[in-house]
């Protein structure tokens, strides 16, 4: 089996999981009694601490000899207290073991990407092949437990996300390559991996790039949350919700797998102006609850406010990053794009959609205007036009 392929399946056992967790969580949750306010806190606190618990975690990460063992451990232990979930021991409960569960998924996709762009360079294989299959396994994930909403109880979200979790713990040991995370080298020791962390938070150009990746990123807080529950309120079904969601990772998939000459030609700075403006223009829209007929071609405006600008800030942080420290970049990113401006834009998120529905976006999209303010002048930084 090719290292392509390989890679292709485990990040497919990490995205058929997160095709589940992201759009229809909220669902279990709002089926076991919480309200908006509620469940926009228990998503986000794992969120805001992310600046935080995503570099020591990538840390702890770069302390084994190989980079899959983290994963296998990260992974058994978002399985295991999926699993723990299940206990109806009330809302602190809840955010306690979510807190810990979240904190380290949000952990695999950027490690995975560290071992997987290491790879691509040193291989010459195009890095949207394997991270396309992923999102190939979301619209799965999504489209499947749709229809079993429809059909059944929301309990069927946490089962399918803990065989997924588990699935991918198997994986990373099966499936992943040895590759060393200190090659031919011994560990550096744990003060050594923290000051290559606090080198990045220093450096002023690296820190605009993850924060407008971060800002047009997290304005999907809203999306992720609440566009379920707001297309349900406009009558549209669970199993209709999913195939919208769907819509949106297969025009993502098709930018991965086939835009790649022209997003190198195109480069990651520009490529991150245009993730903002068509960040701008979706949230703007869906803020207004357009018909069903125009909810599809918004839907493939993911092309751009995800795909365009997860790979822009996945090329700019290596960039702007060493061998010593990749990991820790990558968690920055994530930990921002994903995390701490997340966490904010959802607990926002769980209040306005009470108070407000569908008019939530249009704080997405004064978060989205913000980060393409910070992609032009990133751009117009000396030493950043040349494309990737």
């Amino acid at each position: 089996m090719s290292l392509t392929l390989r890679l292709g399946l485990f990040y497919s056992a990490i995205f058929v999981g997160a095709g589940v967790s992201s759009p229809y969580f909220p669902v279990w949750l709002k089926h076991r009694g919480l309200s908006g306010a509620e469940i926009g806190l228990l998503l986000s606190l794992p969120m805001l601490a992310r600046i935080v618990t995503a570099p020591l975690i990538a840390v702890w990460a770069d302390s084994f000899r190989l980079r899959r063992t983290a994963l296998v451990f990260a992974a058994a232990g978002v399985a295991g207290l999926y699993v723990l979930m299940a206990l109806s021991w009330g809302f602190a409960w809840w955010m306690a073991v979510w807190f810990g569960a979240s904190s380290l998924f949000a952990t695999l996709p950027p490690l995975t990407d560290v071992l997987a762009l290491k790879r691509a360079a040193k291989d010459g294989f195009n890095f949207g092949w394997p991270r396309g299959m992923g999102s190939a396994a979301f619209i799965v994930g999504n489209v499947v437990v749709g229809w079993l909403l429809a059909r059944g109880s929301p309990d069927i979200v946490l089962v399918w996300m803990v065989a997924a979790a588990s699935l991918t713990a198997i994986g990373a040991r099966l499936l992943l390559p040895p590759d060393e995370v200190h090659e031919g080298g011994p560990t550096p020791r744990f003060s050594e991996r923290m000051a290559g962390v606090g080198g990045l938070l220093k450096d002023p150009t690296f820190m605009t790039a993850v924060l407008a990746c971060g800002l047009i990123q997290s304005a999907h807080a809203f999306y992720y949350s609440f566009s379920t529950l707001t297309w349900k309120q406009q009558g549209i079904p669970e199993s209709l919700a999913g195939i919208l969601w769907a819509v949106g990772v297969a025009a993502e998939i098709v930018f991965l797998w086939f835009m790649e000459p022209w997003r190198r030609a195109l480069g990651p700075e520009r490529l991150l102006i245009l993730g903002g403006i068509g960040a701008v223009i979706r949230w703007t829209a869906l803020a207004f609850s357009p018909p069903l007929a125009f909810l599809f071609p918004l839907q493939v405006l993911h092309t751009l406010s995800y795909a365009a600008t997860f790979l822009a800030s996945l090329e700019l942080v290596a960039k702007l990053s060493k061998p010593g420290n990749a990991s820790a970049a990558q968690a920055l990113n994530s930990a921002l794009s994903g995390g701490v401006l997340a966490g904010l834009a959802t607990i926002a998120s769980g209040w306005l959609f009470d108070h407000a529905g569908a008019r939530g976006y249009l704080l997405m999209s004064l978060m989205s205007a913000a980060g393409l303010v910070l992609a032009v002048r990133l751009a117009a930084r000396s030493g950043l036009r040349q494309p990737a």
